[in-house]
């Protein structure tokens, strides 16, 4: 069993370990498979899955991780670390509560480790799917939700809270209030989308970026193939006898970002772990450093590109 890294994030029991590999279940395949690949992470290593109510995955991971319980591949709850996302529609303060403990009945548990704010917005829209009315979606109140936020963690439903494709303006905004700060802001990046600025915010506010799409979703209909095909990255990997994916995966371990990996192929599973016992040199980060940036947003079904290396308010896209 590979043994995996881990970064530290606050929570309510204080600083808390969180493996900076987490597996990813945005996925439109079906829930057996989902089941079948988180118990399957488990027995390689993973211990850090993410989820989200817009997925529609939390009863699967939820699922495996009980089958994993009772198979003795794992001893107790607390060995694994669990992520869920409060999606839009549910972006008011009186809504906040009831959806994460919707999010608990779906797992089967008592408490995630890790709940975000998975955008920026208040989406007036009942059902959680895409694509959503331009006309339904407004601006948050950032202040409100994040009370909200903080409640469902003083309650102990949630060890920590954060954010996702957050802004750092938008983050300022909320630690200019905020009794507990966020923990973690899940954002894109890979070597295509390097996020320096965002990362450099980050670090400086004792926040954990983590990365999304860190292949750029490839071998999903919403993604493609602009990181494993990218010609630098194949000229890295072909010279140090690697994939391009572990190469993309090793660059980010180096930025001292944690990332969420989506395959459910063994193989490869197995293959994204293995890129702690070796490095990239100064020439290989140099280089990276040089690729010409492309966002890609995943944003309520439309797909928003940005050509420049800056991070970019999601709410500004509307």
């Amino acid at each position: 069993m590979t043994s995996i890294p881990s970064a530290t994030i606050s929570s309510s029991d204080g600083p808390r370990p969180i493996h900076v590999i987490g597996l990813g279940t945005a996925t439109e395949g079906r829930s057996d498979e989902v089941k079948a690949a988180v118990v399957e992470a488990i027995k390689m290593g993973y211990r850090h899955f993410d989820t989200a109510a817009f997925y529609g995955t939390e009863k699967p991971v939820g699922e495996a991780i009980a089958e994993a319980l009772q198979a003795g591949f794992i001893k107790s709850r607390a060995e694994v670390f669990i992520t869920t996302k409060l999606w839009p529609n549910s972006t008011e303060r009186h809504l906040v509560l009831p959806a994460l403990k919707k999010s608990l009945q779906n797992l089967g548990l008592e408490y995630v480790d890790l709940y975000l704010i998975h955008w920026p917005l208040k989406i007036n829209y009942p059902h959680i799917k895409i694509p959503v009315p331009r006309e339904c979606v407004t601006a948050i109140d950032i202040k409100s939700v994040w009370e909200a936020m903080e409640e469902c963690h003083d309650l102990g439903l949630t060890k920590s809270i954060g954010v996702s494709n957050f802004s750092s303006d938008k983050i300022q905004e909320i630690l200019s209030f905020a009794k507990i700060p966020p923990a973690v802001n899940q954002v894109e990046m890979n070597p295509l989308w390097q996020q320096k600025q965002l990362n450099k915010f980050c670090k400086e506010n004792h926040i954990l970026l983590t990365a999304y799409s860190p292949l750029a979703s490839f071998g999903n209909s919403w993604g493609n193939n602009s990181v494993v095909e990218c010609n630098v990255l194949q000229d890295i990997a072909k010279s140090r006898g690697k994939t391009t994916a572990q190469i993309s995966l090793r660059w980010l371990y180096e930025q001292g970002v944690s990332f969420i990996v989506k395959s459910f192929n063994k193989e490869r599973m197995k293959q994204n772990l293995d890129i702690f016992d070796w490095a990239l040199t100064q020439e290989d980060l140099n280089i990276i450093s040089q690729i010409p940036q492309r966002k890609l947003v995943y944003l309520l079904g439309f797909v928003v590109t940005e050509p420049n290396d800056v991070t970019v308010d999601i709410d500004s896209k509307l």
